[in-house]
């Protein structure tokens, strides 16, 4: 049996974190439940506290950041304490469903895949809004294959899923959502296994609180660019 240690950045999700983390342990899989908060001020940070204390949540463990660094940032804290054999990144929102575990983890339990991506473009049930948001997903997805000679069908998902030894000597530098990017070059320069199993998606607006901004695309086209010639 693998040890699966699911690690969860959060910055100002108080309307979700709690039903994100139950949802989580529910699945049964989780031996750790390891959370970054990164310096939220909208009572994140006091929730966890509060679950923290309850003990509602088997193997949860929580880091506090003392001020907002970015997703990359709070990502690379919670790798320096995973003790799992695999490792599942959750979003602290409710666009990812915990539900799809068994699904991502399959390809790494048969031994097929050392990294397994929860592609929302595989045809699987979503929630159809934010047009401009996909197409940028779609042409960062379109730069990664073209740099790195490969078919994704989307590098910018969150649901990324890896064996730890794939991250036990690479080194990662990304704060914030350049981590994707950053992660997806490094793996693919390595020669890692990737899989991509397709996910249903439930994503929110901008007023419902989500984060990625435009500049964001640039970044990530820029990381892309420069870890492709250098490591």
């Amino acid at each position: 049996m693998m040890k699966v240690s699911v690690i969860v950045p959060v910055y100002n999700e108080r309307a979700t974190v709690a039903e994100i983390l139950h949802r989580v342990a529910a699945t049964g899989i989780p031996s750790e439940i390891i959370v970054v908060d990164d310096g939220s001020t909208d009572g994140s940070r006091e929730i966890l506290q509060q679950l923290e204390r309850e003990g509602s949540i088997p193997n949860l463990k929580v880091i506090y950041h003392p001020r907002n660094m970015g997703k990359g940032a709070a990502v690379r804290t919670a790798l320096q304490h995973v003790t799992g054999d695999v490792v599942i990144i959750q979003d602290a929102d409710l666009e990812y469903d915990p539900d799809h575990y068994p699904l991502l983890l399959d390809p790494i339990r048969k031994g097929l895949a050392d990294v397994v991506y929860g592609s929302r473009f595989l045809g699987a049930p979503r929630r159809p809004i934010l047009f401009w948001n996909m197409v940028a997903n779609k042409v960062l997805t379109l730069i990664t294959n073209i740099l790195f000679n490969t078919i994704l069908s989307d590098m910018e998902t969150g649901y990324k899923v890896f064996r730890r030894e794939v991250v036990e000597n690479m080194p990662l530098h990304a704060r914030g959502f350049e981590f994707e990017p950053e992660f997806t070059a490094k793996v693919l320069k390595r020669g890692y296994r990737i899989f991509e199993v397709p996910i249903a998606f439930n994503p929110r607006t901008y007023d419902e609180g989500k984060k990625i901004k435009a500049k964001d695309g640039f970044i990530a086209i820029w990381t892309l660019l420069k870890y492709r010639f250098v490591d």
